[in-house]
């Protein structure tokens, strides 16, 4: 075989692979504290906002402005590729979910396992999801505790009552707040995601500021994952 063949080959593995690849994209919080969702980036750069819990929120393409680097738009573009749907002839569970979205293809949790886990989202393509148990403390049970080779970790009940239930790491990023002894207006706000730090104008700042973001970015990469303040 040629040199030129093996290129060939090569660029159509990676086209394949890439093609049919998922990964954990971006994590989300509102309001500077709350995390909301996290996102899967799969093939034709299409997302799939997923919540804690292991429920598909939306799915489409992420807009950016045309005026900023930094800025989208929070609800994600249609995606117009094919989306396909379990039909009549699929057990109780995954009727009338989705089924497809692009080549990754999902599925759940069925009804002879664990009653905690029934209809929630087993697997996106190739990544495999598994979920905090019965026997975990309540506040986690039912949340999503790995996504593929990602561990996913929250402040529980022997953390700071202000934290507990946040989300505490993804992956080996660990993400801090501030704590029930700060300011009351920047309570619960995120303190620092890996090594960005972030601060927040408090009650003591000009009045109609406190809460806001001071500094820090609104979308920063970090182990490969963007992070998304809002």
């Amino acid at each position: 075989m040629s040199v030129f063949r093996y290129i060939v080959l090569g660029m159509s593995l990676l086209r394949f692979y890439s093609a049919s690849s998922q990964e954990l994209a971006q994590v989300s919080f509102s309001n500077g504290s709350a995390f909301t969702c996290f996102s899967l980036l799969t093939d034709r750069e299409v997302l799939i906002r997923i919540s804690p819990e292991g429920r598909i929120l939306e799915w489409g393409i992420e807009v950016q402005s045309m005026y900023s680097g930094n800025i989208y738009a929070k609800q994600l573009q249609p995606f117009l590729g094919r989306v396909e749907y379990y039909g009549p002839e699929a057990d109780s569970v995954s009727r009338g979910k989705l089924r497809s979205i692009g080549s990754s293809v999902i599925t759940y949790y069925q009804g002879f396992e664990s009653p905690e886990l029934v209809g929630k989202i087993r697997t996106i393509g190739k990544l495999i999801f598994d979920y905090y148990g019965r026997y975990d403390q309540k506040m986690v049970q039912g949340k999503i505790r790995f996504i593929g080779n990602a561990a996913i970790e929250y402040y529980q009940g022997f953390d700071d009552p202000q934290l507990q239930g946040n989300l505490k790491t993804v992956g080996s990023t660990g993400i801090r707040y501030y704590s029930s002894f700060d300011d009351k207006a920047i309570r619960g706000k995120i303190k620092s995601i890996g090594n960005i730090q972030y601060s927040w104008y408090t009650s003591l700042d000009r009045p109609g500021y406190g809460g806001n973001l001071k500094s820090g970015p609104l979308r920063q990469n970090t182990g490969g994952v963007v992070y998304i303040i809002q």
